[in-house]
C-alpha cells in the first residue's frame, strides 16, 4: 500500500512538471518524424508513365544537404501577449506559425527548426521570389501593431539576427518586413519598428545622408521600387510599404525628400 501511494505521488509530481505545451510538443515531434519518413523514402519512378524506361535500382547521390534559408522576415504578432501567440501557433486550425517569437521582456521562443518551412509569410513576393516561406525564417515580435518595441525585445532580436546571419550567411539586404513582401495585405512590423538601428548593425539596408542628393529628372520611382524588391502591381500599397519601412509614415505619395531616400536605396542595388 505504501509503495502504491509513493507511486501515485510520483505520477502527480511528474504531471505538475509538465508545461502547458507538453501535448503540442508531442504533436510537433510526430510531425517532424513523419517528414523524416517522407525524406527517407526511395523514389520508385521519377515519372509515373509506362512510356518512360525505368532503371532496375535506385541510385542516391552522395552530394546533398538541407535547403538553406536566405531571408529573414520580421512580423509583429497583432495579439495581446506572447502567451496568446504561442496558443495561436499551436492550434492546427489557425494554419499559421513562425520560427521564432520574441516577447516584450526579451524572451525568445524557437518554435521550429530553421531548416523547416514555417507558415508565416503567406502570399507575397520580393523581387522574383514568390514562395517566401520556402526560403525564409519568420520572426514574430510580441506587439499589438500600434506600440513601440521595448529595448529588451530589440536587444534580443539583434542577438538572434546576428546568430542567423552568421549561421546561414544571409545578405544584409534580405532582412525585410512582412509588409515589404505583402504590401496589399500586411502592415507589419509597424511604423515604429527600428529599421535604421537594425541596418546600422548589418541587418537590412538604409539610406545615406540625402543632403545635396540630386534626383535625376528621368528617375522612375516605380521601377526603382521594383528593383529594390517591391511588388508594384498596386502602386499605392508599394509606396506605403516603402515609406513605412524607410520614412516612418504611411502617406501614399512621394514627396521630394522621399524620392531622395528611394534614390539612395536604389543606388545600392546598381
Amino acid at each position: 500500500m505504501k509503495q502504491l501511494i509513493i507511486f501515485i505521488i510520483i505520477l502527480l509530481l511528474s504531471g505538475c512538471n509538465r508545461h502547458p505545451y507538453h501535448v503540442t510538443n508531442q504533436q510537433y515531434k510526430k510531425q517532424v518524424k513523419s517528414l523524416s519518413k517522407t525524406i527517407r523514402q526511395y523514389p520508385l519512378h521519377a515519372v509515373q508513365s509506362d512510356s518512360i524506361e525505368h532503371p532496375e535500382y535506385f541510385v542516391g547521390t552522395t552530394n546533398l544537404g538541407l535547403r538553406k534559408p536566405n531571408f529573414v522576415i520580421l512580423h509583429h504578432t497583432a495579439q495581446n501577449s506572447c502567451q496568446q501567440t504561442l496558443r495561436t501557433f499551436t492550434l492546427p486550425r489557425t494554419q499559421v506559425s513562425a520560427h521564432y517569437l520574441i516577447c516584450k521582456q526579451g524572451t525568445v521562443y524557437q518554435m521550429l527548426n530553421d531548416y523547416l518551412r514555417a507558415w508565416h509569410a503567406g502570399a507575397g513576393r520580393w523581387g522574383n521570389v514568390t514562395d517566401i516561406n520556402s526560403s525564409s525564417i519568420g520572426i514574430e515580435l510580441d506587439n499589438i501593431g500600434t506600440e513601440r518595441f521595448p529595448a529588451a525585445q530589440v536587444a534580443s532580436l539583434m542577438k538572434l539576427l546576428d546568430t542567423l546571419k552568421k549561421r546561414h550567411s544571409i545578405p544584409p539586404a534580405n532582412f525585410i518586413g512582412h509588409a515589404d513582401i505583402a504590401p496589399t495585405r500586411k502592415d507589419d512590423p509597424n511604423v515604429y519598428f527600428p529599421w535604421k538601428q537594425l541596418a546600422e548593425n548589418g541587418f537590412g539596408l538604409w539610406y545615406n545622408d540625402t543632403t545635396g542628393v540630386l534626383v535625376p529628372e528621368a528617375f522612375n520611382y516605380l521601377q526603382a521600387l521594383r528593383i529594390v524588391g517591391y511588388d508594384i502591381k498596386d502602386t499605392s500599397a508599394a509606396i506605403i510599404a516603402f515609406k513605412r519601412h524607410f520614412v516612418e509614415d504611411t502617406i501614399p505619395i512621394f514627396r521630394d525628400q522621399d524620392k531622395k531616400i528611394l534614390y539612395s536605396i536604389y543606388k545600392k542595388y546598381e
